[in-house]
């Protein structure tokens, strides 16, 4: 059957000859009552009604593409996308393929096209697939953490840059301690740099969470050298060859081999020799590395005399510790006073809300202590984003009665995002009567960080943005 047009008889149209250029007046008009019969007698000959006439219900191309995607309608190419034995069949249209990919150009129209309008794609996941066509047919980016890598991966094989820089910012502001160091090796796999520094930011600043994490054990070898490697890594080397002996452990298991001494060390190769065994403690060496088996003899034996001979021996592990990251500090206060009638504690909290333009790892608060000789302090300190308590710890520390301010430590540096307000607090046991800052900063650049400050709803001492405790920030920022 051909195609079929909507006509309008000429008897249908009027004629205007007086004024041919006015709008009102056209030289043809279509009748109204006549016109509208003609309309709904060629819709109904072409077996169209309001309810499958669903173009004239979207304004936007991005809509229409919407009621295309994924719909058999017009489709004219399909594809089997996914492994052997779960993949699916997914209908779409050359046009918009082409149109937003120069491999689908190619693969559709070039000299890649082939005959067939069926093809097979078993290295990329269904669900990324359909992120990528809903891109490229509705300008929509959707993506979740569970598949934002192998939507990366299809962004980046079928050449649609737009969609892989939202990929990469997406996986940049989701970055932590727990994905790092997987992300570090995705990031060389996708030939990402910026995503390869913003690892090394998070894993150097936090490593003993870093190899801690779940995912630590399924990196590749080639990353395991490169962090073993750093020498920036915040992180005693005891956790560090903790980590390393469960990551041997697992690639035994990936490798079908039983995960006995001889393998471990066999899986490791020289990735043992970037461990820094003589940097620990004697203890740490005693109670770890020397019982763990992963040792030869005569390993051990050189090791106990590179401790304790005064010739000490060549060692093939490096004997140096690891630097790690040096703290920059943020003191917020021009100076600081005392007055015989403050700064009093009497358990409230002394609290300050905080954001940086940069992201940084925080390590602790500095704070004052006593005003009128040695004191000792119990500081409870917490730093909380919202609702959410981000750190908290109990630390004891001896004032000297001086005005020195004391660094107070978390247990881990916490990763603080730019633009975002963070509340530091403390409730200090102690003497009454302590140091205070006065003229304070509400902005002040440390490095190339700038930390903005302004007054908590929890302060219930004092302390503000002008004045009170909580004088210092203590911080890592990037190495690299």
């Amino acid at each position: 059957m051909g195609s079929q047009e909507l006509n309008f008889p000429l008897n249908d149209v009027e004629t205007n000859e007086e004024t041919p250029n006015s709008i009102a007046h056209t030289r043809y008009r279509v009748h109204p009552d006549r016109a509208a019969r003609n309309i709904a007698h060629s819709l109904k000959a072409l077996s169209i009604d309001a309810v499958h006439g669903w173009q004239g219900s979207k304004s936007t191309v991005c809509e229409r593409n919407e009621v295309m995607l994924f719909n058999e309608l017009m489709s004219d190419i399909r594809f089997t996308v996914g492994p052997k034995g779960s993949a699916i069949r997914i209908p779409a249209h050359k046009y918009i393929l082409a149109t937003g990919s120069s491999v689908f150009f190619a693969m559709l129209y070039g000299d890649m096209a082939g005959n067939t309008n069926e093809i097979e794609i078993p290295d990329v996941e269904p669900v990324a697939f359909k992120a990528l066509l809903r891109y490229l047919y509705c300008d929509a980016i959707n993506l979740e953490a569970d598949t934002v890598l192998s939507t990366l991966y299809a962004a980046k094989k079928y050449i649609v840059p737009n969609l892989a820089r939202a990929c990469v910012s997406f996986l940049e502001i989701s970055m932590s301690a727990k994905n790092a160091c997987m992300l570090l090796s995705q990031s060389w796999l996708f030939e990402e740099e910026k995503l390869t520094q913003k690892c090394w930011e998070v894993i150097d600043a936090q490593a003993a969470l870093s190899v801690q994490a779940e995912g630590f054990v399924d990196i590749d070898l080639r990353t395991l050298t490169s962090i073993l490697q750093r020498d920036t890594l915040n992180a005693k080397e005891s956790i560090i060859f903790d980590a390393v002996m469960q990551w041997s452990v697992s690639e035994c298991r990936r490798n079908g081999i039983s995960a006995s001494m001889e393998n471990k060390r066999k899986v490791l190769g020289d990735a043992i020799y970037q461990l820094r065994i003589p940097a620990m403690t004697l203890q740490e060496f005693a109670d770890g590395p020397a019982k763990s088996g992963m040792l030869t003899q005569q390993e051990i034996i050189d090791i106990f005399f590179w401790y304790s001979a005064s010739e000490k021996p060549t060692l093939q592990f490096p004997t140096k510790a690891r630097s790690g990251l040096t703290p920059q500090t943020c003191r917020r206060f021009l100076s600081c006073a005392y007055r015989s009638n403050q700064w009093r504690y009497r358990g409230r909290c002394d609290s300050i809300q905080f954001m940086v333009d940069k992201r940084i790892f925080l390590a602790g608060f500095g704070l004052y202590g006593s005003s009128s000789g040695a004191a000792k302090y119990v500081a409870d300190t917490k730093l909380t984003r919202g609702q959410d308590t981000l750190a908290k710890e109990k630390i004891s520390f001896l004032s000297d009665g001086m005005t020195k301010i004391f660094p107070v430590w978390f247990r881990h540096p916490v990763q603080c995002e730019p633009h975002i307000y963070y509340t530091a607090s403390v409730v200090l046991d102690g003497n009454e009567l302590s140091y205070f800052g006065q003229e304070g900063m509400s902005e002040v650049t440390s490095g190339d960080v700038v930390v903005q400050f302004q007054c908590s709803n929890e302060s219930t001492n004092g302390t503000g943005v002008q004045g009170g405790q909580i004088p210092e920030l203590i911080f890592y920022r990037a190495s690299c």
